[in-house]
């Protein structure tokens, strides 16, 4: 991961164009291909930032950041005035940093949802548990009736990063012709409203899963359909 504080102008351009004035800004640049630009106030939110797959171009007093996503070509100007600190650090493997974000219960429920795949969806079978792409492993990789790829990812708690984590997983899985048409379900114990609605313009299928009922320790809850 590269850090480097400097007093740098940012352009986008792409979906939509917007500059950020000259001022002393934080510019994060990770392994992965994300790059995010912060100021000292917002709170977490970077003010903008790309998301891989990125091309980046650096140069001492430029870095420039392509995508392409859907049917724009975006890209991020940031344009440094002056460097006060710049500093790389090693985080290890992509790979580690993703197996250790899963919590006890995100595990447990991976496990679970194995054994049980129909539980993410009427007819599913696991094909894998963990399949890899080059950003890092989905969860589960699952056909369903139709012989239909499906791609699952499994929170505990899923918010709107979840989200964009599947997205993610989906862009780099359709890229091999024989997944072109492989669609995503979320799964998780609590899905947050946003979440959904994000899901929903994605095409992605949210699934919430009661790991009570997972675990063989009550019935699901009975439900009464009219005729």
């Amino acid at each position: 991961m590269r850090l480097i504080v400097a007093r740098c102008q940012v352009r986008y351009s792409g979906r939509l164009n917007a500059v950020l004035p000259e001022a002393l800004r934080l510019i994060i640049v990770k392994a992965d291909g994300s790059v995010l630009v912060h100021a000292d106030a917002g709170g977490y939110k970077p003010l903008n930032w790309m998301t891989p797959p990125t091309v980046i171009e650096d140069s001492p007093d430029r870095i420039v950041v392509r995508k392409r996503a859907g049917g724009s070509d975006d890209r991020l100007e940031i344009e440094i005035a002056q460097t006060l600190s710049e500093v790389t650090h090693d985080m290890g493997s992509p790979d580690d940093a993703v197996a250790l974000a899963k919590d006890g219960v995100e595990a447990h429920l991976q496990e679970l949802l194995a054994e049980r795949p129909h539980c993410c969806g009427e007819g599913l079978r696991l094909i894998r548990r963990e399949w890899p792409t080059d950003i890092g492993p989905v969860d589960l990789m699952c056909r369903d009736r139709e012989e239909a790829w499906v791609a699952v990812e499994i929170k505990r708690v899923a918010g709107i990063e979840a989200v964009e984590q599947l997205s993610r997983y989906l862009e780099r899985i359709r890229l091999d012709p024989a997944f072109a048409s492989c669609r995503g379900v979320l799964a998780g114990q609590v899905i947050k409203p946003q979440a959904r609605v994000l899901a929903r313009a994605r095409g992605i299928e949210c699934v919430q899963v009661d790991l009570a009922v997972l675990r063989g320790e009550r019935e699901p809850d009975l439900r009464l359909f009219a005729a």
